[in-house]
Formats: C-alpha cells, sequence, structure tokens
C-alpha cells in the first residue's frame, strides 16, 4: 500500500463549499491510468487530477484530469485547482508565470491578487452548431423554437457548445431533459440586467454534462473560456466581465474574464477544504 498527498479543493469560489469540488492527488508519479481511473471515479466529482512530474522542461508541473468515466486532454477548475495545490504543497515556479503541463500542451498560469487565472487555449472546434444537433438541445431544454438567440461550437478539449438565451430568468428555470443530452456537454448563458437582477455578474451560465459524474457542473473553467472566445470575437461581451454560475444548485461560482490585447484570461479564487494523506 503506498500513501500519497491529497487535497480537496472550491474552485471559483473564496467561500468553501460555494464553487466546484476538485480532488487532487500529489506526487501520483507511480499511479497507473487504470488507478487514476479508479480513484476519479470512486470520488464521483466532476473532475479528480493527479499531478506528476513534468516531461516538457519548460513546465512547472504535470496533470493529468479525469472525469468518472475517462480522461480530459484540458479542463479549467482543474487547471486553476490544481495549480493551488501544488503551490500549497510548496511548489516554486520557475518564471512569473506557472506553466502548467497537460494533454493539450502548457498552459499559461499567473496569480491576481488572492486568483489565480489561466490563458484559454484554442478552440479545437467553433462555429455555428449544426440544425439537428441544435434542435435536438432545445429539445432536452425544453425550450421553444424561438427561445435560442445564438448558439455556437467552444470546443477546447471538453466538447462544448454554448446556446444563448434572452435573459437570465430563462437560464435559471431550466429543467433539462438529461437523458437526450448523454453525450453531450452544453453550455447555456444569458446577459444579465443590471436594473432587474440582483447579482454581480455580466452573465448567467449552467454547464450540463449528462451521464458523467453531476449532471450540472457547479462551475466550468473550460467552458467560460470558450464562450469568452465566442462573445469577444462578435462583440457580445465588455473586454472584462465576470460570470455567475451554479445559482440553480446552491453554489455561487464567479469567473473572471479579461482580455488583454489577444489574449483572453480566465480567473477565479480557491479555497481548500480538505488536505490529509490517501492510502491505495
Amino acid at each position: 500500500m503506498s500513501t500519497f498527498d491529497f487535497q480537496q479543493l472550491d474552485v471559483f469560489s473564496s467561500v468553501p463549499l460555494k464553487g466546484n469540488p476538485l480532488a487532487v492527488v500529489l506526487g501520483a508519479d507511480s499511479f497507473t491510468d487504470q488507478q487514476m481511473a479508479d480513484f476519479a471515479n470512486w470520488t464521483n466529482l466532476s473532475e479528480t487530477t493527479f499531478l506528476l512530474t513534468p516531461r516538457d522542461p519548460r513546465a512547472d508541473y504535470r496533470v493529468r484530469i479525469f472525469t468518472t468515466l475517462k480522461e480530459l486532454p484540458f479542463a479549467g477548475h482543474p487547471t486553476l485547482g490544481s495549480c493551488h495545490a501544488w503551490l500549497q504543497a510548496g511548489g516554486v515556479p520557475r518564471g512569473e508565470e506557472i506553466i502548467q503541463e497537460c494533454e493539450i500542451g502548457l498552459v499559461r498560469i499567473r496569480r491576481q491578487g488572492d486568483q489565480l487565472a489561466f490563458i484559454a487555449p484554442p478552440l479545437l472546434r467553433a462555429g455555428p452548431v449544426e440544425a439537428p444537433l441544435l434542435e435536438r438541445v432545445r429539445l432536452a431544454l425544453k425550450l421553444a423554437p424561438e427561445a435560442i438567440v445564438r448558439s455556437q461550437w467552444v470546443d477546447n478539449g471538453a466538447g462544448w457548445l454554448a446556446v444563448m438565451l434572452a435573459d437570465r430568468d430563462a437560464v435559471l428555470a431550466l429543467q433539462p431533459d438529461y437523458a437526450q443530452l448523454l453525450g453531450l456537454a452544453v453550455g447555456v448563458i444569458a446577459p444579465c440586467d443590471p436594473t432587474r437582477d440582483a447579482v454581480d455578474a455580466h452573465f448567467e451560465v449552467r454547464a450540463f454534462v449528462a451521464g458523467d459524474g453531476a449532471a450540472e457542473d457547479p462551475a466550468t473553467g473550460s467552458l467560460n473560456a470558450g464562450v469568452a472566445q465566442w462573445l469577444l470575437a462578435e462583440g457580445l461581451a465588455p473586454s472584462r466581465y465576470v460570470v455567475s454560475q451554479g445559482t440553480a444548485i446552491g453554489r455561487a461560482g464567479r469567473i473572471h474574464i479579461e482580455r488583454q490585447g489577444d489574449e483572453i484570461w480566465v480567473g477565479g479564487a480557491v479555497a481548500l477544504c480538505i488536505e490529509g494523506r490517501l492510502q491505495l
């Protein structure tokens, strides 16, 4: 039996239990692929990560990211949570930025006060959602034909597509038919109205991943990174904005988006909730 350092963190919230939980196993070089998959399935969280010695000499650490069903090449809240865990465990970056190695390559991360932010990776798939698939999503979300005002592929490794509704209330009222969403990763976004919506955010987002851990993700970095590339490219959002996510399931996630030149940064707070030792 081997022993490993372990942390469980809450990402995109400075208040524990209000963001998106993440399990992190540190020093996991001796784990087999099967052990990683089995442990991630056992935690039953949206993602579990394993920190390893980097293969690329430019990286500060390497991370592998698992859902309850599969490995992901990239995900947002695991990137920030894994970085926080690495720093908490005494990691010292080589430069001003922290360089994470994952299956999509190297991801730059920086500290912004008491928050961390990663640079949005390139989209693997963009452009309009095909009409038959969009109709399947509409029916699964139980929306009227005219309710979806825009849609777009925003896939940066997790398979996301996104649809936009007219207002925040419509997003919060959704009660999806998860059976019709199986195999899809669907984000739903709407602008907040500052004169009507009592929320400190510009947009409300929900993220549905039916069949893999929790059916609704509380706060999603990869989705919001892709959506930011879409919104900013089309002039639908200011260069700096805040997303509220998790409201419908009792969370209070806040994702901070900032465009600097050609770069888009996705940031938020991370709170350590559990620290201990894992025996396997």
